[in-house]
């Protein structure tokens, strides 16, 4: 029996059945930037393993993350249609999640310098 990878160390958003659906996101706004939920449904469904990808998933996350406050709405724009379609765009939050999701910590902990590490060690800190 094949063993299941570790889920310590990741971060909510990134786990779970929704984890794929939720990558896809973050990573076409952080590279699109604002995009209607329309215009994020067709860049799942450009990608490989999401091809199979309905609307109402992707709305439902987008949603669901804006209620998290990782996506947030960024202005409208005019469809072909004529309507105003909301924009959404990754929040520094969605930022963050993004970039603890891609860093290993023990890499961190190699690479940063006395001063990075003091400031780190304060914002953790603060956080308790």
């Amino acid at each position: 029996m094949a063993r299941r990878k570790r889920k310590t160390g990741r971060i909510s958003v990134f786990r779970g059945r929704e984890a794929k659906l939720n990558g896809a996101i973050f990573q076409i706004l952080a590279l699109k930037g604002p995009l209607t939920i329309y215009e994020v449904y067709k860049e799942v469904k450009a990608s490989r393993h999401l091809k199979h990808t309905k609307y109402t998933n992707v709305n439902r996350r987008v949603r669901a993350l804006e209620s998290s406050s990782y996506v947030e709405r960024a202005g409208t724009r005019e469809t072909q249609a004529g309507f105003k379609a909301t924009l959404y765009q990754l929040s520094t939050r969605g930022y963050l999640a993004l970039m603890l999701n891609q860093i290993n910590i023990e890499t961190i902990l190699q690479k940063a310098d006395k001063t990075t590490i003091l400031s780190l060690l304060a914002a953790l800190s603060a956080a308790k």
